[in-house]
C-alpha cells in the first residue's frame, strides 16, 4: 500500500472528507511521526505497534570489492516494532493461506 491508496481509502471511507483533507490527515500524522523519531521520542500507537530510535555504534566494515577494511560511522536507525493485535492479525492472515 502506498502513501496515495491510504488517503484514497481514507477519503472512500469518511465520506465527510474531501480527497484534499485525507491527504492533509496523512501528511500530518506522518509528519509527526517523522518529528518525533527525528528527536529521538519514542511513538506507541496502541494495537499497531511502535516506532523508535536505535543507535548502531561505529564498526570497522570491509569492502567487498577490494577487501580494504573501511570505518562506518555510527548510525541513528528508525525501528518498528509491531504490537500484539498487529502480530495476531497477520498471524491469522497467514494461517487461512
Amino acid at each position: 500500500m502506498t502513501r496515495s491508496d491510504l488517503v484514497d481509502q481514507l477519503a472512500a471511507r469518511f465520506a465527510q472528507l474531501t480527497h484534499r483533507d485525507a491527504e492533509l490527515a496523512v501528511k500530518t500524522i506522518l509528519d509527526a511521526l517523522s518529528d518525533a523519531l527525528e528527536n529521538s521520542h519514542r511513538v506507541e500507537i496502541r494495537g499497531f505497534g511502535s516506532f523508535s530510535v536505535s543507535h548502531r555504534p561505529a564498526r570497522i566494515g570491509r569492502n567487498p570489492r577490494s577487501g580494504e577494511r573501511v570505518v562506518v560511522p555510527e548510525k541513528r536507525m528508525p525501528h518498528f516494532k509491531p504490537g500484539k493485535t498487529l502480530r495476531q492479525l497477520v498471524d491469522h492472515e497467514n494461517s487461512q493461506d
